[in-house]
């Protein structure tokens, strides 16, 4: 169960939550829980004598065990299951050597290790959850605050239209919300119990880990937003600062997106890790050589990833700086060409869509020719001004009169962040 993640570069990518959930030591503990239930299960249906239970429950403590040598003897047994069966027994012998005979009985290595693992997923997934809730409520609480703060739109990485910020951070809240969801389904339904001797489907695991890399996408792209507006150039929200955070070895005056190249770094690598599980659902028959193997390392390490994204998603989501000032100022440095499509169709009223485009557009391209702000182009044609009056033209050229729906869309997605 061992990750890729080293131990230097793993408080970078993951959470200290999942880390604990992943660490070498617990994983070998779930192993052992197994075969402490597995035990008790056997003796109160009379399968093994009631008197093995205890020897055998008091053996089952990883730190009576030495990880080194079992990773030593997995390269030669092709598992863990078979050299922990081994030390497990030799050490419920040491004080009961009849007990010890019912060790790991009936059970096989594919039943101990696919349960761990499942042990595993399911304390990985009470993790995700917790650090959902939080940035969830976070970006809720940033939506309903910044609901009629106006900025741009960008469609292409270009101006498209006004919105209010509200929306783009409700609709974080709701997208971190439905992998919430994802997740809680998982938990409910694919955490089986293996225990049916060599053989098993993968599609659970498979499941499990679509749902983990989504979360980590999900991250990225708020990740990837955050970085852009913080670019010097855009200066619309930031990461929360401090002392030491974002900076450069050379250059004094950097803030770097440090939160966001976490979580983009995950939402890079999950894809990647997520094929590997689904690569490996193609086994042969019963029990594969090679893809079932494939899993052991890859399965923690996604959930890994993913909770260092998701982590760094919750420190913007409870930091995020807003500067509503800039926003506004990005809104007006096109000259009011953002409002164009809102002269568009006030003018279709009156002189038909096709029309009124084309005569929107040819204003357009005169206002940046000339460098002139839309406002006055249109005042200087009588193709306009005799349709709209200056007082019509300056609401319309006001971003916040042109926002549509967003209000309502804001409202049903905050109002489905208390979906169970």
């Amino acid at each position: 169960m061992s990750t890729s993640l080293s131990p230097l570069l793993a408080p970078l990518l993951s959470s200290s939550a999942m880390r604990g959930v992943c660490d070498d030591a617990t994983a070998l503990q779930h192993m052992l829980d197994f075969e402490k239930a597995l035990a008790r299960a056997e003796a109160a249906c009379g399968v093994i004598p009631e008197r093995a239970v205890d020897p055998i429950a008091r053996a089952c403590k990883a730190s009576s065990f030495e990880l080194a040598a079992f990773a030593q003897a997995a390269t030669r047994a092709g598992n863990l299951a078979i050299p922990l069966v081994k030390a497990l027994t030799a050490e419920v012998a040491k004080s009961d050597t009849e007990a010890a005979r019912y060790v790991h009985w009936g059970a096989t290595s594919q039943d101990v290790i696919d349960t761990a693992a499942m042990l595993t997923l399911r304390a990985g997934v009470d993790a995700l959850l917790w650090d959902l809730d939080r940035a969830i409520e976070g970006f809720a609480k940033l939506a309903r605050k910044h609901r009629h703060t106006p900025v741009v739109a960008r469609t292409w990485l270009q101006h498209a239209l006004p919105m209010p910020f509200g929306l783009k951070l409700a609709e974080y809240a709701a997208a971190l919300h439905r992998s919430r969801l994802r997740l809680k389904r998982v938990r409910a339904e694919m955490l089986a119990l293996q225990f049916g001797g060599a053989s098993i489907h993968r599609d659970r695991i498979a499941d499990a880990a679509a749902a983990l890399a989504i979360v980590a996408g999900s991250c990225g792209k708020i990740a990837r937003d955050v970085s852009l507006l913080m670019q010097t150039d855009v200066g619309e929200a930031f990461e929360p600062s401090s002392e030491g955070r974002g900076g450069s070895s050379t250059m004094p005056h950097k803030r770097n997106p440090v939160a966001s190249a976490t979580a983009l770094a995950a939402s890079t690598m999950a894809p990647n890790l997520a094929a590997t599980i689904f690569a490996a659902q193609v086994q042969e028959h019963e029990r594969s050589a090679g893809p079932w193997h494939a899993e052991w390392p890859t399965l923690p390490t996604l959930m890994l990833v993913t909770s260092g994204g998701l982590a760094a998603i919750v420190d913007l989501a409870e930091g995020l700086e807003v500067d509503a000032a800039r926003m506004r100022a990005n809104l007006d440095a096109t000259g009011g060409l953002i409002m164009a499509e809102a002269i568009a169709f006030a003018l279709a009223d009156k002189i038909g869509k096709s029309e009124a485009h084309h005569l929107v557009e040819a204003m357009s391209r005169k206002a940046l020719a000339e460098k002139k702000h839309l406002r006055d182009v249109l005042a200087e044609d009588p193709r306009v001004t005799s349709l709209l009056s200056p007082e019509k033209i300056a609401a319309l050229l006001e971003p916040m009169t042109y926002q549509g729906t967003s209000q309502a869309l804001i409202d049903r997605l905050l109002a489905s962040l208390n979906k169970q």
